[in-house]
């Protein structure tokens, strides 16, 4: 097996975590929030998506799928077009209210440039240096291993509160 193909392995594995983590659930269960600064599975999985459409688009010289395919209007948010989640107020997570259509829909546009490009990646392509902004720089390798890691704990997170919302049904 091949370097890209442990990385489309990673990503495929998220994609199947994020489907599994809102299939079903109506949009009140998605932004159910187990008490009012905990967050939602729509925000949980708007947040992820985001975070591997800022970094893989930033590590590949890439648009973003959130601005090129007018995601930032499907969605309506009142947040800045380069908004990601990070250090997000409980009243932002309360904004995000996206069905499973439109996160599974933006997730999997996402998810189909992200393959795209790690499909095609060489063993020589991954010590590329894709941000000079931490000691040591972060590689291509360690960016896409680290958004791996990243969305696979959010979609966790995701799976816990879809547990507590599918015991509240009964």
């Amino acid at each position: 097996m091949t370097s890209a193909e442990i990385l489309v392995d990673g990503f495929m594995r998220v994609q199947e975590e994020v489907h599994a983590a809102v299939e079903g659930l109506s949009l009140e269960e998605l932004t159910f929030r187990v008490d009012e600064e905990a967050n939602s599975i729509s925000w949980v999985i708007w947040h992820l998506t985001r975070v591997q459409d800022d970094h893989v688009a930033d590590a590949f010289g890439l648009e973003q799928v959130w601005l090129r395919d007018g995601w930032q209007e499907r969605f309506g948010l009142p947040f800045s077009p380069d908004a990601h989640g990070y250090g997000q107020s409980s009243n932002d997570v309360a904004e995000v209210r996206a069905d499973k259509d439109i996160l599974t829909g933006y997730y999997d546009a996402v998810h189909a440039q992200t393959i795209q490009q790690v499909e095609k990646l060489t063993d020589a392509d991954l010590p590329r240096v894709v941000d000079q902004n931490w000691t040591p720089p972060v590689t291509l390798a360690v960016r896409l291993v680290s958004v791996i890691s990243d969305d696979l704990q959010h979609v966790g997170q995701a799976a816990f509160v879809r547990g507590v919302v599918l015991r509240r049904r009964g």
